[in-house]
């Protein structure tokens, strides 16, 4: 067992913490990996879940929106839960609510019972990827937290990247009901394993702020209802979609008024001073938006565009999720001896340049440049999200790490679904547009037309050849859009380097008398 300071803080762990740290370490990356594999692998289970719930296409879509508006409603709550009731406690729950409602969507005979148990799941696992996080933080000495970070990130990492493959696998080889039942020997291991070996740590008494936490939750809430269900209301021409978008904003505004007025505010804003914090969480809705954006991209793409099928696509998705791991087996160690900014400019500048390779994508290329560039974007997004991870909490007073891992998670949360919901968007708009271009110079007047049509003895004025000229300005229509997104998504990673700039490196904030994160265990 460990000892703790009255403020919640962990002090130096005992022994049996030393001897136990790899089993702990792996009892709760189960946990974290079954809850950030749930994120993506009911995607591809869609489908085959209508047909068998009987729902209609917006009805079944509330099973991915429900999982995600709960998860993120009750993240920002993890830090307060831990002091109140244990972190270890909190951990069990979780892990045991997150299981039973797992089976519970297997079991689902109606789109009601599966929407209700989503959200269940949703709240149960909100706290397991921050919970992790601060775990691991707090059992490893100072020097190691990078390479515990590595481990922490190779699993937040690279789970929605597998996610759909072996979604995909599981609903093929045997029913989409095993997307959930899968979560039951990993969740029971893994309660086994913290119940086990995990120390507890001493509660702290600590108001709850009720108005705050229902506030943010209405900004969050809101917000997530609004870019999830956004592209299929046609946004703001929707009343609702107006509607979730002044809930939202009327929620934050009175949050942040709120929180810098109260007495005990729900989260603290003193944690804010901390400019590592307050930089890393902006840096982690940046990586939000590259990482689940691109892998929300890729899948439609290859498969409308270049024919693969689902096995095919998550084969040459996989590399993506090597050069991760790849990347954060080696930053462990790099953590130690590099400056963490460098090695965070460096995951940028493969990152973008991923992204440009990406830019050059055509539907006749074969699959190496899929590989390549994925494997370049693997091995960037690794060395951006292991030295951050490190960094931001490096000068962040102890007391404020829980709310300060639940904060990061979030920002990543609602980085993915902001990147998903505009680059989704943009693709569906510049389809359009780019149709109606090109289609607007397919005239007979054209000689290239003429030409073409000529090699193949097609004439403008038959049926069949405008039915093939439409599907031909449809394919490059669609691939110009695609193209443009990553784009995009490149001048985001080039504009997220100047706040390296806001970055301190942690020796220097400790000679300048800022708190360190821990003592060295």
């Amino acid at each position: 067992m460990t000892s703790a300071t009255a403020g919640g803080a962990v002090a130096a762990p005992a022994d049996g913490v030393a001897l136990n740290r790899g089993l702990i370490t792996v009892s709760i990356m189960l946990a974290t990996i079954m809850q950030v594999l749930d994120t993506t692998i009911a995607n591809v289970a869609l489908p085959n879940m209508q047909g068998s719930l009987g729902a209609s296409q917006d009805t079944i879509n509330w099973v991915l929106t429900s999982y995600i508006v709960a998860a993120a409603i009750m993240t920002p709550v993890t830090g307060w839960l831990a002091d109140r009731i244990g972190r270890k406690r909190l951990f069990l729950i979780s892990v045991a609510g997150f299981t039973v409602t797992s089976m519970l969507c297997g079991l689902s005979t109606s789109i009601y019972e599966m929407v209700l148990f989503r959200l269940f799941q949703g709240i149960f696992g909100a706290a397991l990827v921050p919970l992790s996080q601060t775990v691991l933080l707090d059992i490893n000495p100072k020097e190691n937290h990078g390479s515990a970070m590595a481990l922490w990130g190779a699993g937040i990492m690279v789970g929605p990247i597998l996610g759909p493959t072996l979604g995909g696998y599981l609903t093929d080889a045997l029913n989409w009901r095993w997307v959930f039942y899968i979560n039951v020997p990993v969740g029971i291991l893994a309660f086994l394993g913290i119940a086990t070996f995990m120390p507890s740590v001493a509660t702290r008494l600590r108001r709850f702020d009720f108005f705050g936490f229902a506030l943010l939750s209405l900004g969050v809430g809101a917000l997530q209802m609004m870019l999830d269900r956004g592209e299929q209301l046609d946004w703001f021409g929707s009343t609702e979609i107006i509607i979730e978008t002044a809930l939202a904003v009327t929620g934050f505004w009175m949050f942040i008024v709120h929180t810098m007025t109260a007495k005990e505010p729900f989260i603290h804003p003193g944690m804010f001073k901390d400019r590592n914090l307050v930089t890393g969480l902006i840096f982690i809705f940046v990586v939000g938006i590259i990482l689940l954006a691109t892998m929300a991209l890729l899948p439609p793409m290859l498969s409308q565009l270049f024919g693969y099928p689902s096995t095919t696509t998550g084969l040459v998705l996989a590399p993506r999720g090597a050069g991760t791991m790849v990347s954060m087996i080696l930053v462990g160690r790099l953590v130690k001896k590099i400056d963490a900014r460098l090695l965070i400019m460096t995951g940028l500048g493969l990152t973008a340049w991923s992204l440009y390779d990406m830019t050059q994508f055509s539907p006749q290329m074969d699959y190496w440049p899929l590989i390549r560039s994925g494997v370049i974007q693997g091995l960037g997004l690794g060395l951006v999200f292991v030295p951050l991870s490190t960094i931001t909490f490096a000068t962040l007073d102890v007391k404020f790490r829980t709310d300060g891992t639940a904060l990061f998670s979030l920002m990543r949360n609602i980085g993915s679904s902001i990147g998903i919901s505009v680059v989704t968007a943009l693709l569906t708009q510049n389809i359009q547009i780019n149709h109606a271009v090109i289609g607007g110079r397919l005239t007979e007047t054209n000689p290239n037309l003429t030409n073409f049509l000529q090699g193949f003895g097609g004439s403008v004025t038959s049926q069949k050849t405008m039915a093939m000229l439409d599907m031909m300005v449809s394919q490059q229509a669609a691939m110009i859009a695609y193209l443009d997104d990553f784009k995009l998504m490149m001048f985001v990673s080039l504009a997220a380097l100047p706040l390296l700039l806001l970055l301190k490196a942690p020796q220097k904030a400790a000679a300048a008398g800022v708190p360190a994160a821990d003592a060295p265990h």
